[in-house]
C-alpha cells in the first residue's frame, strides 16, 4: 500500500480540528417534544458526525436498527411512535459505545430502567468523560503521528508510516475493547468471588 504523506497529515490535521471541538449535544438540548423516527435518524446523524465526508453516505443507524433495538429491550418503548429526549439520549450512548463494545455487553453498562433525573445525570457524566477522552486521544494520535506531521518532538509512540499508524490504531481499539469488557465482568464481583491473578 502507498499512502501521500501530506493527503495524510491534511486529513489528521483536519479531523484534530474537528474532534477538537466537538461535543455531545448537552441533555437540554436535545429534543423532548415527540420526533419521528426519519427525524430521529436525521437527529442522531447531525449529532453524532463521526465520519469523513466521503463515508457520510453510509447509514450507521436506520429505522430498522432502532426497531431492533427498541425489540431487544435496550432502549425504551416509543410513546404512540414518537421518541422523546430519553431515547434520543439512549441511541447516542449506544451509536457512540457500539464502536467498540457489543449491543449485549452495553445493555449490562445502560440499565433500561433508569429513570429520567438518573440518565440525566449519567448522561452529564458521559458527555464530559467523552469529551476528556477526544481530547486525551487526539493528543495521542498527533504524537504517533509525529513523523508524518513533520514534528520534531518525536516519542516512542511515533510512526514511521501511515501502515504503522493504522496497525497502532487497530491493536490500541483491540486493548481498550478487552479493558473495557474485562472491567464489566467484574461487576458485582469481589476478590473472593471473581478471583484475581497471582503475581510472582
Amino acid at each position: 500500500m502507498t499512502y501521500d504523506k501530506e493527503l495524510i497529515a491534511g486529513k489528521l490535521r483536519r479531523w484534530e480540528k474537528y474532534m477538537d471541538h466537538y461535543k455531545l449535544p448537552a441533555w437540554e438540548d436535545i429534543p423532548d417534544f415527540g420526533l419521528y423516527m426519519e427525524q430521529v435518524t436525521a437527529l442522531l446523524k447531525e449529532y453524532l458526525d463521526y465520519l469523513p465526508p466521503e463515508l457520510k453516505e453510509e447509514q450507521f443507524i436506520t429505522a430498522a436498527t432502532i426497531n431492533n433495538y427498541v425489540r431487544k429491550k435496550v432502549i425504551p418503548e416509543p410513546i404512540k411512535k414518537k421518541y422523546y429526549r430519553i431515547h434520543i439520549v439512549y441511541l447516542i450512548l449506544i451509536c457512540t459505545l457500539k464502536q467498540s463494545l457489543s449491543i449485549a455487553t452495553l445493555q449490562t453498562m445502560i440499565p433500561l430502567e433508569l429513570s429520567s433525573d438518573q440518565l440525566h445525570v449519567y448522561y452529564d457524566a458521559y458527555r464530559k468523560r467523552h469529551r476528556i477522552i477526544a481530547r486525551y486521544f487526539c493528543d495521542q494520535v498527533r504524537l504517533s503521528a509525529a513523523s508524518i506531521l513533520d514534528h520534531e518532538e518525536k516519542t516512542e509512540l511515533a510512526t514511521e508510516n501511515t501502515e504503522e499508524l493504522i496497525v497502532s490504531a487497530a491493536v490500541v481499539g483491540g486493548f481498550c475493547r478487552l479493558l473495557a469488557e474485562k472491567l464489566l465482568l467484574l461487576n458485582g464481583e469481589t476478590l473472593e468471588t471473581g478471583g484475581s491473578i497471582e503475581l510472582e
